[in-house]
C-alpha cells in the first residue's frame, strides 16, 4: 500500500488553524490529525486516545529519554509532543496525517522527516488578528498586547514553510488548504506507487 502524505499546519494564536484542519478533516476521510501526547489534565469532555494521550510527567519525559516523539515542547508548565511511532504507523497505512503544531514543533519534525510538507496560516490583517484574540476570550489589553506581540514573533517564521494560507474568507483557505493536500497525492513518486499496473501496461509493448 502507497504510505501516506505527512503534513504540518501551524499559525499564531487567532489565525484559524484549529477551524480549518477540523473542517479539512471532516471533508476529506483520508486525512487524520494526529493525537498528541501531554501531562496536563484532560479537562471536560475530553477523552483518552481521542482529544490527547494523557500521560503522567514520569512517562512523558521516558519517551523524551528514548528519542520516542517527532517533537515536544513544554507549555505553561505542561509537556506536549507526537510520538514517531504512532504517526508512522498511520502513513504506513496510507492515511495523510496532519501535525498541528507551533513553528518550533514544525522545525523538530522537518530535521526527521525531510519530506514533511509544511504549510503557514496567515491572518488577513494585523487589526483582524487583534479583533480575533478579543473575541476568543475576555482578556485585558494588556493580555492581548502579549498575545499580539507572541503572534509576531511567530509570523516572523513563515519563510520556514513551503505553503502560506491567508486565512480571510474560510471557505477559500479551506479549499487552498484541500488543493496542497490533494496536489500531494498526485506527485510523481506518489502516483507512481498507486498506479504501477496501469503504466506497465501502458509501457509495455
Amino acid at each position: 500500500m502507497p504510505s501516506g502524505n505527512l503534513y504540518i499546519v501551524s499559525a499564531p494564536s487567532g489565525a484559524g488553524k484549529t477551524s480549518l484542519v477540523r473542517a479539512l478533516v471532516e471533508q476529506d476521510a483520508r486525512i487524520q490529525v494526529s493525537v498528541s501526547h501531554t501531562t496536563r489534565p484532560a479537562r471536560s469532555g475530553e477523552c483518552d486516545g481521542l482529544n490527547y494521550h494523557f500521560v503522567g510527567e514520569t512517562e512523558f519525559l521516558e519517551m523524551m529519554a528514548k528519542g520516542e516523539f517527532l517533537e515536544h515542547a513544554e507549555v505553561f508548565g505542561n509537556r506536549y509532543g507526537t510520538a514517531e511511532a504512532s504517526v508512522q504507523a498511520q502513513l504506513a497505512r496510507g492515511q495523510d496525517v496532519i501535525l498541528e503544531i507551533d513553528w518550533q514543533g514544525a522545525r523538530q519534525v522537518r530535521r526527521r522527516i525531510k519530506e514533511a510538507t509544511s504549510i503557514f496560516i496567515l491572518p488577513p490583517s494585523r487589526d483582524a488578528l487583534a479583533e480575533r484574540l478579543r473575541h476568543r476570550a475576555q482578556d485585558s489589553d494588556a493580555v492581548i498586547a502579549a498575545r499580539m506581540a507572541q503572534a509576531r514573533e511567530e509570523l516572523s517564521h513563515y519563510g520556514e514553510f513551503d505553503y502560506l494560507i491567508v486565512n480571510d474568507d474560510f471557505a477559500t483557505a479551506l479549499a487552498d488548504l484541500h488543493a496542497i493536500c490533494t496536489a500531494g497525492r498526485l506527485t510523481q513518486v506518489r502516483q507512481h506507487e498507486r498506479l504501477t499496473e496501469l503504466l506497465s501496461d501502458l509501457l509495455c509493448q
